[in-house]
């Protein structure tokens, strides 16, 4: 249970996420995250970096019942700068990150994916940010950087989930493959990555970051806000409190 980094290839450093029931990361663990992607990055001998999740699905986003539990806002705030520092870690990886997805990838999954360099994707793998629904708001920063802007927002307020599939034809998911191949997959596309110089590797990906039309970590900041803003006005509390009850799975 945790995260754990392996070298199961020259030049390729897999970082798993292993948080069961549905791997809905506690606030150490999107720091722990951040943490191994970041010296995985840093490394010199690794030149590409697979994100990948043992269990039932990819990522279920921040650890709701230990807000619920908090007697103030601790919890949620180092929720918010636990996500922001996983996410950046992500996107500021020195080298190619490869996100393997299979199962369920929501809320703080899509930020994960979404400021990953490349995505493949198990057909069983659903997207989506059910954040209104827990009494949040966020992500929609790195939502966008995998559909268009019309089905970001479609998605965004009710809620929807998209699959693999769909993801691939928009072009976001470079290739969608059975379950069992998702890990070879996913190492066959590093290891054709990580055949580059590690040099050339790092300067591709700080120049590509550096064309990016949106600063993704100024654009999430600014979502936060709002989230607290949610928390501070009690509309978050009300509609959290509905979360795992019977009436929350009927809305």
């Amino acid at each position: 249970m945790g995260v754990s980094t392996s070298v199961p290839r020259d030049g390729v450093a897999v970082v798993t996420v292993d948080f069961p029931p549905v791997n809905a990361l506690p606030v150490q663990g999107w720091y722990d995250l951040a943490a191994a992607v970041r010296a995985a990055g840093a490394d010199p001998d690794i030149r590409c970096v697979v994100l990948t999740a043992e269990g039932r699905g990819f990522n279920a986003g921040v650890d709701i019942k230990e807000i619920q539990r908090a007697d103030g806002p601790e919890a949620l705030l180092g929720a918010n700068r636990g996500c922001f520092e996983a996410f950046a870690a992500v996107y500021e990886c020195e080298v190619p990150v490869v996100a393997a997805v299979r199962g369920f990838c929501l809320g703080g999954g899509i930020g994960l994916v979404g400021n990953a360099d490349v995505i493949v994707a198990a057909d069983d793998a659903v997207f989506g940010l059910p954040e209104l629904d827990r009494g949040a708001l966020g992500a929609a920063t790195h939502l966008a950087r995998l559909v268009p802007q019309h089905l970001m927002r479609t998605l965004y307020y009710t809620s929807r989930t998209v699959t693999a599939a769909e993801l691939h034809r928009h072009g976001s998911v470079f290739d969608v493959v059975p379950p069992g191949r998702l890990t070879g997959a996913a190492l066959e596309l590093a290891g054709e990555i990580a055949a580059k110089d590690g040099g050339l590797i790092r300067l591709a990906k700080a120049a590509i970051n550096g064309i990016d039309p949106v600063d993704v970590r100024r654009s999430y900041r600014f979502e936060q806000g709002f989230t607290f803003e949610a928390n501070l006005s009690g509309v978050a509390g009300r509609v959290r409190a509905g979360f795992g009850t019977d009436k929350e799975q009927q809305t």
